[in-house]
């Protein structure tokens, strides 16, 4: 069979789209049976409110071995990670409201992951809209036809 993205990709949702206002824990990524990792993507919409460099959203990874306790991914194991309050760090939306995109891949070790909403500062009750797409990559046993 030969490779091909549509054979060797799987897309979920990591984050339900919504305008969020507080931290949130995205949904549990499985990657049992996918070698190179998952890369999220995250949109945001229009901010309802003013994010600064004090008034801010971040976008970490966090990994597990077991789904049950979970830690902050090492920035060596997220492609484009970023200084943040946290390792695992991918985006970090604090100048402006104007609606935008992050992405980040997980390439560690651990067979789970998840994308985690982090709110910064004090003024977050208008929200801001988000979602989160999951890319899972590398199918190890694409379907033969």
């Amino acid at each position: 069979m030969k490779k091909d993205r549509i054979n060797n990709v799987s897309v979920e949702n990591g984050v339900t789209n919504a305008t969020k206002t507080a931290d949130e824990n995205g949904a549990t990524i499985d990657l049992q049976q996918y070698a190179d990792g998952a890369r999220f993507v995250v949109s945001l919409g229009t901010a309802g409110d003013s994010l600064t460099s004090i008034n801010y959203i971040e976008f970490e990874v966090e990994e597990s071995k077991d789904d049950s306790a979970w830690t902050d991914a090492a920035d060596a194991d997220v492609i484009g990670s970023v200084t943040g309050n946290n390792t695992g760090t991918f985006g970090l939306q604090n100048t402006g409201e104007t609606p935008t995109a992050y992405s980040g891949q997980y390439t560690g070790i651990y067979r789970y992951c998840r994308c985690v909403l982090s709110f910064t500062g004090v003024s977050h009750t208008n929200g801001t809209p988000i979602s989160v797409t999951v890319d899972k990559l590398g199918y190890k046993y694409p379907p033969t036809t």
